[in-house]
């Protein structure tokens, strides 16, 4: 990882200093880098050690990064990773733009790597990510939305740069088909367990810890799922106090629909869904050789369960 932080600062390089200063600010923020990880994780558990593995390891998280710049804009977002967001920190315009650029940056170093099938697999992924945003733009503030459509949402959105990392590893390796095709269900149910769990946590976790608001979600009239499962056992009230919250994008009820979601077992159901992802993520990993890395990889999915940040 350490590596692949030494690529992303060499191919930060411009000549248009607010570019390097707003890439530079959202990067520098850290993050989990779990893309770029389970990229490099699956290459060591299938005994690869290719020389473009940071590479790719590093045009992930540029991908990342520009959708993060991106949705903070739409979601009118002011704080991300404990601190203001670089939309709040230097405008809308800037965020988009600077987008932009880590995009088609990361595609000018998918053409050095120069394989066509690690090509479409990203570009692929860039284009169901679009979609997914998309998708969930059209969603918002509809409280008929359920599980199947959140998670249709979900796994083209946030689940498809996982599935694209862990994929890229035996293309690299020249793995058989059966292995990409093990290697492309953990990420993708990684990917998922990941997001339910990141959903669960805007109504269960701490702002501190979390690094962003509590309540994003329902101010932006998001349909997740512990508001599909709470609406799904709540009582007439409560669902009216609830769509009513979804629909108006209003939080001034935000703990009274904590306390509906929590008396109604909805974050428990969201966690036994996130822990069925997480069960066939392993489910998967089993398959890969057994060595430390794939040790991780298992370790990985299971300790998503325990995810409080």
């Amino acid at each position: 990882m350490k590596h692949v932080d030494l690529v992303i600062g060499a191919r930060l390089n411009t000549e248009v200093p607010l570019v390097r200063e707003v890439a530079q600010y959202i990067i520098s923020a850290g993050g989990k880098r779990l893309r770029p990880a389970l990229l490099l994780l699956v290459s060591g558990a299938l005994g690869s050690r290719h020389a473009h593995r940071h590479t790719l390891a590093a045009v992930i998280e540029f991908i990342h990064t520009a959708t993060l710049l991106h949705d903070d804009v739409v979601d009118e977002s002011t704080l991300r990773r404990g601190r203001a967001t670089a939309n709040e920190r230097f405008g809308n315009a800037p965020s988009v733009l600077v987008g932009d650029f880590l995009y088609s940056r990361a595609f000018q170093m998918m053409v050095d790597v120069n394989d066509m099938r690690i090509m479409q697999v990203l570009s692929d992924a860039t284009n169901v990510i679009a979609e997914g945003e998309v998708q969930q733009l059209m969603n918002m503030h509809d409280t008929s939305l359920n599980e199947a459509s959140y998670l249709k949402v979900i796994r083209s959105k946030t689940a498809k740069l996982f599935e694209a990392s862990a994929r890229l590893a035996p293309i690299l390796a020249r793995a058989n088909s059966e292995t990409e095709a093990v290697c492309a269900t953990y990420g993708q149910a990684l990917g998922t367990a990941f997001q339910v769990i990141d959903d669960v946590l805007d109504y269960e976790g701490s702002a501190d810890v979390l690094g962003k608001n509590l309540g994003d979600d329902l101010r932006e009239g998001k349909v997740t799922l512990p508001i599909i499962c709470a609406l799904r056992s709540a009582n007439t009230s409560q669902q009216t106090l609830i769509r009513s919250a979804i629909e108006e994008g209003d939080a001034s009820h935000l703990e009274d629909i904590v306390s509906i979601i929590r008396d109604t077992g909805a974050l428990d159901a969201a966690r036994a869904s996130a822990a069925a992802e997480a069960q066939r993520a392993m489910d998967a990993a089993s398959h890969l050789p057994v060595n430390e890395y794939s040790s991780a990889l298992l370790q990985l999915a299971a300790g998503l369960l325990e995810r409080r940040s």
